[in-house]
């Protein structure tokens, strides 16, 4: 015991040793530890929750720029005595899209100079109010390079100081008089937009559906504090991207048939070239009225000719994506979806499919590829096209960067400040416990399962091209797209062979896990987040993946207010299901508040007529007393390294380390 505790004493003088080179001196110690509890008072920062953007880049930039509603509220409380709403509108718009609400006002505004210099000084104000609960640190790391002494100074001269206020106003007039206002108004915008939000959560699903996930990603890259749980509809990306071309061909087939190829094509750079020739050639004499793609309100750009080529690029693809996936069934018997092989259960003479013991009418079985006595096999002519296809995908140098992106800042489940984030669901089983996965030769479930699948995840793309581990890694991530029970998936089963070949909608089921019923009850959620190490009434469920259907009712919380569904509803085909444009949630030092939205109208609409997303809001939660950092996770992390540089004053006064005075 004697030896234990000498080893100890020895461990942390080696720690406490290290910690000495970056804090020398008492005095230096002292000055961190003065510096770590102050911030520990200042009030917990605002995080933004966000879920299921899909593509849909003008709503999502609009939810970002507006903070879901923070940056107006805020508007409100500094000027909504002063201001009418109209320039109370006007000015958030501003704020919004600065570059264009300037362009926008040119010219409709009698005298320029005043309103920049009212302008201004309303921005500075506001600027000031956002800034406040942040360290001058903080705050100067948030300031762009070419603006930061001015910003600075505004912030922290106040004009009311009759000794200062010339000199508030004359950093002011120059900037109007070197033509700087515009530049300097979208630069200030921006520090009041990044200091709104403390912390973005990104609760899944960037990709598909929408126009340009690209777009989406690249102003996340940009963002200075985010995290991301994976979507399925990412994991899917992030396959494809690592080179499964289970998921090139699925990314494919998916995009062709809602007609969102500009993300892969404009966004990606990734030519279709050899799927249109190939599906041409081989398709021609086809049947493909089940692949007809579907086409929005710009139908009359698309000729009869372009319909034709897409339904048969479609129908390529998707065969292709069928016998792929029928190998990865049969490579991974432990994936227990071996009633999943439709192919070879096809009756061509009466044209029937039998599935679960039921016969069904098949509308299509013309597939001039598909061998009855091998049907999983792939033609040489389709090998080379998903080989040239998932070239470009491994090459596309922007997809690469954003999947890298995906990978460094994004997780399977995430745990902040006590709430626990994910996309999909805990898999569970009808009578509450949790569901096991003997996969990988071990049986998981809970918290277990989804740390080997985050693990499984990253191998798929961080493990050498061509080896085994990697293509057990990208098997894998298609098991997590559309597996059995997949806890981003989170259903029996999908059922895309029964959607194209099958009018029998009987036949396209897809029966929730019972989570989906389960985490109404209390008691469920609470097991859950034991699961999780998380406890108490602060603690809740950031839950995306499954639209509420706010239309019919449907409330977003659920289970006696542990679980917050926030399915962001951004993608226009899920609002006919949802009734409005989905949900958002923030977190400030007071209070948990859900946004509902309605659609958005377009940024073009937004700068013009200050168009705003109608949104109402609804506290979840309220604080008993106000949240400082000291009770977050990064007080948590602050405390302790406090508590290390307290025991160094410790070492320094007793002798066991010495004063360095030469640093």
């Amino acid at each position: 015991m004697q030896a234990k505790e000498e080893t100890l004493r020895e461990e942390e003088l080696r720690y406490l040793t290290l910690l000495a080179r970056q804090f020398p001196t008492v005095q230096a110690a002292s000055r961190e530890i003065i510096h770590l509890q102050a911030i520990l008072n200042l009030p917990k920062g605002c995080e933004h929750f966000i879920s299921d953007v899909h593509g849909e880049f003008e709503a999502f930039l609009h939810v970002l720029n507006s903070c879901s509603g923070v940056v107006k509220e805020k508007l409100r409380d500094l000027f909504g005595t002063s201001m009418t709403r109209a320039e109370l509108e006007e000015l958030a718009t501003l704020i919004y899209y600065p570059e264009e609400k300037l362009a926008d006002l040119k010219g409709k505004i009698a005298d320029m100079e005043e309103w920049y210099a009212i302008t201004i000084h309303r921005l500075v104000e506001l600027c000031r109010l956002v800034a406040g609960r942040y360290t001058r640190s903080k705050v100067r790391k948030a300031l762009p390079p070419d603006y930061a002494y001015m910003i600075e100074e505004l912030l922290h001269t106040h004009r009311e100081d009759p000794e200062k206020r010339d000199y508030f106003e004359s950093i002011i007039a120059a900037i109007i008089d070197t033509g700087q206002a515009p530049p300097f108004i979208a630069a200030i915008s921006a520090v009041i937009k990044r200091l709104s939000v403390d912390r973005l959560h990104l609760v899944g699903d960037i990709f598909d559906r929408g126009p340009r996930a690209d777009i989406i990603l690249d102003s996340l890259l940009e963002h200075h504090s985010v995290d991301i749980q994976w979507g399925n509809h990412d994991i899917l990306w992030m396959g494809a991207a690592s080179g499964s071309r289970t998921l090139v061909a699925t990314v494919l087939s998916n995009s062709i048939h809602y007609n969102n190829l500009e993300v892969v094509e404009t966004g990606y750079g990734i030519s279709l070239r050899p799927l249109s020739v190939f599906a041409n050639e081989v398709y021609k004499d086809c049947d493909v009225s089940r692949f007809a793609v579907k086409i929005t309100d710009e139908a009359a750009q698309y000729t009869e000719k372009d319909k034709l080529l897409s339904a048969r690029m479609h129908k390529a693809i998707t065969v292709i994506l069928f016998k792929l996936e029928g190998q990865k069934i049969m490579r991974h018997p432990s994936y227990g979806m071996a009633d999943r092989l439709l192919l070879d259960k096809i009756d061509y003479a009466d044209r029937s499919v039998t599935i679960g013991g039921k016969k069904y009418a098949l509308e299509d079985c013309d597939f001039p590829t598909v061998d009855p006595a091998h049907p999983y096999e792939l033609t040489a002519e389709e090998n080379a096209v998903i080989d040239q296809l998932t070239a470009s995908f491994l090459h596309s140098e922007k997809l690469q960067r954003h999947v890298r992106f995906l990978y460094s800042k994004g997780s399977l489940y995430k745990i902040y400040n006590g709430n626990l984030l994910y996309h999909g669901c805990i898999p569970m089983n009808e009578d509450g416990s949790f569901m096991s996965f003997t996969i990988g030769g071990q049986e998981r479930r809970g918290r277990e399962f989804l740390d080997y699948a985050d693990a499984a995840a990253r191998r798929a793309y961080y493990l050498p091209l061509g080896s085994k581990e990697r293509q057990l890694g990208m098997d894998f991530l298609w098991f997590l797209w559309a597996g059995r029970n997949s806890p981003i998936f989170g259903r029996d089963r999908m059922t895309t062979f029964e959607r194209r070949l099958i009018a029998d909608e009987s036949a396209w089921a897809e029966p929730k896990n019972p989570y989906y019923s389960l985490y109404n009850d209390p008691a469920v959620c609470e097991r859950i987040l034991g699961e999780f190490g998380l406890e108490g009434p602060g603690c809740h469920i950031i839950n995306g993946h499954v639209p509420v259907k706010a239309g019919r009712g449907e409330s977003p919380i659920k289970g006696g207010g542990k679980l917050i569904v926030i399915d962001g509803g951004f993608c226009k085909a899920y609002q006919a299901t949802s009734g409005i444009a989905g949900y958002t949630l923030t977190f400030n030092s007071y209070c948990l508040r859900i946004i509902a939205h309605q659609p958005f109208a377009g940024r073009e609409k937004a700068v013009k007529e200050n168009f705003d997303i109608a949104s109402t809001s609804a506290v979840v939660e309220n604080l008993d007393h106000r949240l400082t950092i000291a009770g977050t996770d990064n007080g948590r992390r602050l405390q302790a390294q406090i508590d290390d540089l307290r025991r160094l004053l410790d070492a320094y006064r007793a002798g066991a380390i010495l004063e360095d005075h030469r640093s």
